[in-house]
């Protein structure tokens, strides 16, 4: 078992041409014995963003606080905290903060896939 608040966990920080002002964190990973999935947290800082691409693998995604919005089935949508988000396989995606505070997503992912 492991509990832990996630701003005890450094965070893996990406910032060059495709990702900007990126705070990536593995709360619950293969370190941790998770067999089936990993849940990682990231947080955008403002005007941050992921890099657009898709992936074989589903992924789950909540919108923990702050707002921005995802690029995903070809277009941008407005998401804000308690938002949840489902990004099927093969799905072209990217997600973006458009305010001045922190966005802060949760994403699950299938174990045995790069955690970050």
């Amino acid at each position: 078992m492991k509990i832990i608040k996630y701003t005890e966990i450094e965070p893996v920080l990406i910032n060059n041409e495709s990702a900007k002002a990126v705070k990536g964190r593995v709360l619950i990973g293969k370190d941790d014995g998770a067999d089936h999935f990993c849940m990682r947290v990231f947080t955008l800082g403002p005007d941050g963003f992921t890099p657009r691409h898709s992936h074989e693998w589903e992924h789950e995604i909540f919108v923990h606080a702050g707002s921005g919005k995802i690029f995903l089935d070809g277009e941008w949508q407005e998401v804000a905290a308690g938002t949840a988000i489902f990004v099927p396989g093969g799905e072209v995606h990217q997600l973006m903060n458009t305010t001045n505070e922190e966005f802060v997503f949760i994403c699950l992912i299938p174990a045995g896939v790069p955690e970050l």
